[in-house]
């Protein structure tokens, strides 16, 4: 049933193919039904390649299918080939099970879009990207699905280019990412100059023996990679910017693609960071302010998407947290529900967008739950999810972080925390600000909005990314080893480094803990937003503008950028560039004319060039000779 991996991943690719040459005439829904139809089979595909994993004895669940040669250099010898270990089955499981969910919703969002089936050839592409970026069997093939996941979230996250704010996004995202890309690279180099390969299955058996201090450099520049593509500090700011494209791919940039690429790509290279210690806690510490950062900004913002996008940074932050503590089944555990909860705010979000006329201010909204109520209560179990309420699967995945926190440093522990408290705050006062308090919109003379409930090609995916988002947590549950299937399916990946432990009864404790903390959250934003929708005093400019980053970027970066290049275009360029080829235009144009007059045409000038060599030589060597 492996074999059927190759399938799995060409499905998208085929879809892909048959939507650019197609799709236009299939229409819509036509190419809604064929780009869904290819990774809704990709996901059924993977399951039966699951089935075969699964079946192997959990030693040997490692699969490699070399397909052809791709290229050669010297002693270097790259092959298109597939990897499949636990880790990889997992990442293709959710990352095309909640894609299709994505497609399916998409139908909907984008039926009235001029450029529908286009979208559906991005989706596609988008997807087929990913699954070459987890199942590429060698670095390289990773970075083409790393390259291929970028270039995808420029075409979507700038899919309405009318608008300069989208067009901007676009390009935005792709050179933030070109920044982490070189430590990709780099850090390739580095694996091929001290290990010999860069396959997989020699790369992570060698890289234990690998010396400490070339360990410490391989990973920090794989980070910086990772830093990019899951937007942590100071790499983030791109990701809030993506929202500028249409919510279905926020969700999938935000929860089943592109920002996993880099939680994933550490967890990969766990051997490398096994024997640094000093790697990990630098992503420890980089992915724990990154968390508190997202969520402090997300408290403060009025756009429904940009909550949603600050909270991604301070949600990936907790993961990176994960994968520096070295619990790393924690931090994929969150990836996975964090893809269930996260799409579904997203398309909750998109939900209410297309029921409010594109409206997209918080502040312009209120008591919507009576218009729509399903949207209202499939976003709200996203909430409680993603705030850490038991039962859900937040709690569950966000408390193993933070128990390996606790292991690692109770100071991580207490930060994570806060963070965590934050996140039920700023989620509720969304979710208080869209469907509660007075209406803010219906004002006839001021408004021709008429809020309802998105159709069932819509709503059907909240439901089902809702019951995952409840139900998720049953993955990894902490009573016993047989209901950790998560961390016993993984176990092979991660067995160079077992995780952090606390006591069960210090266990205990902490869960008790994430539950107040979860509930005081929920409690706090309920108490402060039932009623009320404007309070300045809570939303500082500070958190609005995310500690003005992205303006600190602007002056220290784009505008002397901007400059520079003016000044070359006007100065450089024309006055010493094209000056210099001027200059030696002209001296070759001044010799080519002293050079002309020895060519006359008259034969009496050559004779008499001829004749005067003549005497010359021969007074030369009568010279010589007279000496």
């Amino acid at each position: 049933m492996m074999s059927l991996l190759p399938f799995v991943v060409g499905l998208p690719l085929l879809g892909f193919l048959v939507l650019l040459f197609f799709g236009r005439r299939l229409g819509r829904p036509g190419a809604g039904i064929v780009g869904s139809a290819s990774v809704g089979l990709a996901f059924l595909g993977s399951l039966f390649v699951y089935r075969g994993l699964i079946a192997r004895p959990s030693d040997q669940r490692v699969y490699v299918e070399r397909l052809y040669s791709w290229f050669s250099a010297g002693s270097l010898h790259v092959d298109i080939s597939l990897y499949l270990d636990p880790l990889t089955m997992t990442m293709v499981l959710f990352v095309t099970g909640v894609a299709f969910l994505i497609h399916i919703y998409s139908i909907g969002y984008m039926a009235h879009d001029e450029r529908f089936h286009q979208f559906f050839v991005y989706l596609n592409l988008f997807v087929f990207s990913m699954l070459v970026l987890v199942v590429g069997g060698s670095l390289p093939l990773t970075f083409l699905g790393w390259e291929g996941v970028g270039t995808c979230s420029y075409f979507l996250i700038a899919f309405w280019f009318e608008r300069p704010s989208a067009a901007s996004a676009g390009k935005k995202a792709f050179i933030v990412n070109r920044i982490g890309d070189a430590g990709f690279l780099l850090g390739s180099f580095m694996v091929y100059k001290y290990l010999g390969s860069l396959s997989y299955s020699h790369i992570l058996p060698g890289a234990a023996g690998t010396p400490q201090e070339v360990a410490t450099w391989v990973s920090l520049l794989f980070f910086v990679a990772a830093i990019g593509k899951s937007a942590q500090i100071p790499l983030f700011v791109w990701l809030v910017d993506a929202m500028e494209g249409p919510t279905p791919v926020s969700a999938l940039i935000h929860a089943a693609t592109m920002v996993t690429a880099g939680v994933f790509l550490m967890a990969r290279l766990n051997p490398f960071l096994a024997v640094s210690h000093t790697t990990s806690m630098v992503i420890a510490i980089v992915g724990v302010a990154t968390a508190l950062l997202g969520a402090t900004a997300a408290t403060s913002q009025s756009d429904i998407k940009k909550v949603l996008a600050y909270s991604t940074v301070s949600q990936l932050g907790f993961m990176f947290l994960g994968i520096g503590t070295g619990a790393y089944v924690a931090a994929i555990f969150l990836m996975v529900t964090h893809a269930f909860y996260k799409a579904l705010l997203f398309l909750g979000a998109g939900s209410v967008i297309h029921g409010m006329n594109d409206e997209q201010n918080l502040k312009k909204m209120g008591a919507l739950r009576r218009f729509m109520p399903v949207t209202s209560v499939t976003f709200i179990v996203g909430w409680l999810s993603i705030a850490g309420v038991p039962p859900f699967s937040g709690f569950w995945s966000k408390g193993d972080v933070l128990d390996a926190a606790y292991a690692k440093s109770p100071l991580l522990w207490i930060f994570g925390i806060a963070a965590a408290l934050l996140t039920a705050y700023y989620m509720g006062r969304e979710t208080y600000l869209t469907f509660y308090g007075p209406s803010r919109w219906s004002d006839p003379a001021k408004s021709t909005v008429h809020p309802h409930e998105s159709p069932k090609v819509m709503t059907y995916p909240l439901i089902v990314l809702a019951l995952l988002a409840l139900l998720g947590g049953a993955l990894n549950l902490p009573f016993g080893s047989k209901l950790e299937f998560l961390a016993n399916w993984l176990a092979p990946v991660f067995a160079l480094a077992p995780p952090p432990h606390v006591s069960s009864s210090l266990e205990l404790i902490l869960g008790i803990v994430d539950s107040i903390v979860a509930l005081s959250g929920v409690g706090l934003a309920v108490s402060l937003w039932r009623s009320k929708w404007d309070q300045p005093s809570l939303e500082p400019t500070v958190l609005q503008k995310a500690y003005f980053v992205d303006t600190i970027y602007d002056m220290t970066v784009a505008v002397p950028g901007t400059l520079l290049a003016k000044e070359a275009n006007q100065v450089v360029d024309p006055k010493v560039i094209d000056g210099a080829v001027k200059v030696l235009v002209a001296s070759i144009s001044s010799t080519g004319k002293l050079m002309r007059r020895l060519q006359n045409g008259y034969v009496r000038s050559y004779a008499l060039a001829v004749s005067l060599g003549v005497v010359a030589l021969l007074g030369y060597m009568l010279t010589r000779a007279s000496s």
